[in-house]
């Protein structure tokens, strides 16, 4: 599998840091002017990406989309003691440092589903976000010309069972595949205990093939190791018998389940 840690040359590294530096200056340079967008500008902006940057190291930890003020709602989120979110806790922690969020609005004005595909894109940019919901994975995210011919040629597959696909496009990388797939997701646990078959997608393609147990709630407890998730779920699982991967696995999901722009990385093959 292809990774997407590659050196970055100097010339293209000091273009990013000049970039980051003017960015950074207007930022600065205009926050006590700009603590929200007027209703006249909010109706030209429409929808917009926008990167929230640590003014600390220059690193952006986090991308979104929305609408309005969103982007200085985030800016200006409380942390709390019991929320485990480590978007909330970067910004606790570079306001403690005496500094304020900076930010860089990359797009506006689009549709949606434009600004959907634009903040994907940019996700697939900036490794290590502290975002927790990923794009799902249209199958037309960042890849090596090899992985787009790995697609293309890939037979499609055809899903004799109850389905249910995860799309572990950034989670994979740094973990192994079932502990990627199981750990941590917003589901109805009702209908995801009625999948016969969990499959773990990436870049489109199938990458194994797993059965449950259970399903639990995404907590410390339930698996060690872990930070507890609120409001998430987790699976118990073993791997899919060798028939079941080989029906599946290597098999390019169906274009009908892979939605492009959406933010929901589950897809059920079943209503």
């Amino acid at each position: 599998m292809w990774v997407r840690n590659f050196p970055i040359d100097p010339l293209t590294e000091v273009f990013r840091n000049n970039c980051f530096s003017h960015a950074l200056e207007r930022s600065f340079g205009m926050a006590d002017e700009v603590k929200s967008f007027p209703p006249e500008v909010i109706d030209r902006l429409k929808n917009y990406v926008y990167r929230l940057i640590d003014p600390r190291n220059g690193e952006t930890f986090y991308v979104g989309k929305g609408t309005g003020n969103r982007v200085f709602a985030h800016i200006h989120e409380k942390f709390g003691e019991d929320d485990p979110g480590t978007k909330l806790k970067r910004i606790h922690d570079i306001n403690l440092a005496g500094f304020e969020v900076a930010h860089v609005i990359h797009r506006h004005g689009m549709d949606e589903n434009t600004a959907l595909e634009v903040e994907a894109a940019v996700i697939d940019a900036y490794p290590g976000l502290t975002n927790i919901a990923t794009p799902m994975d249209s199958g037309r995210s960042a890849m090596h010309a090899a992985e787009v011919v790995q697609l293309y040629g890939a037979e499609e597959a055809d899903f004799r069972h109850k389905v249910m696909l995860i799309s572990v496009n950034r989670s994979g990388l740094d973990q192994t595949l079932y502990e990627a797939t199981r750990y941590a997701w917003k589901v109805d646990p009702e209908k995801a205990n009625k999948a016969e078959l969990i499959l773990p997608t990436m870049h489109g393609l199938i990458k194994g093939a797993f059965t449950k147990v259970k399903w639990l709630e995404a907590t410390a407890k339930n698996f060690p190791g872990r930070e507890t998730r609120p409001g998430r779920f987790g699976f118990v699982g073993k791997e899919a018998s060798n028939e079941d991967k080989k029906n599946y696995v290597g098999k390019r999901v169906p274009d009908r389940y892979r939605k492009p722009g959406s933010s929901n990385p589950i897809r059920y093959t079943w209503k």
